[in-house]
């Protein structure tokens, strides 16, 4: 048998589901998504400039960077540490000129994931206190007393 998880040990029946943060979500996909391109400007700039190790290990050390971030992305350097790799990937861009391009969209698209989920965010947790004070007006419209 598997061994169980803390929370899975842990777990009560009606214990409510912690709520997931769409803004770490959405930050988290947009440094995995830039750790593949760091890696693929490493390939790149590998073959075209003449077999030089150094931009594979250069870009390797970039996307382990980038995939570290999304496990410190809660703590509250985390964010700031996000937008240093931000400009370390358009810094890319002098290496490949195209970096420019590509490193702005995703500051475009880590700026928008910072906010949009945060907006996210404050709306569930905004819903779910609605939802608990009908629930605790209502409590015969409940769905548990109509599991009942």
């Amino acid at each position: 048998m598997a061994k169980l998880t803390k929370a899975q040990r842990e777990w009560k029946p009606n214990t409510p589901k912690k709520l997931r943060s769409t803004k770490m979500m959405f930050a988290s996909v947009v440094l995995m998504l830039e750790a593949f391109v760091a890696m693929f400007l490493g390939l790149a700039l590998f073959g075209v400039n003449g077999k030089n190790p150094a931009y594979l290990i250069a870009a390797g050390v970039l996307a382990v960077l980038l995939i570290l971030a999304c496990a410190v992305i809660r703590k509250t350097w985390g964010i700031a540490a996000g937008w240093i790799l931000q400009l370390i990937l358009i810094a890319c861009g002098f290496w490949e000129y195209s970096m420019f391009i590509v490193g702005v969209l995703f500051s475009i698209a880590w700026w928008y994931a910072l906010t949009g989920g945060a907006k996210i965010d404050r709306e569930n947790v905004a819903r779910a206190k609605a939802q608990a004070a009908w629930d605790a007006e209502h409590p015969e419209e409940s769905p548990e007393s109509n599991a009942k």
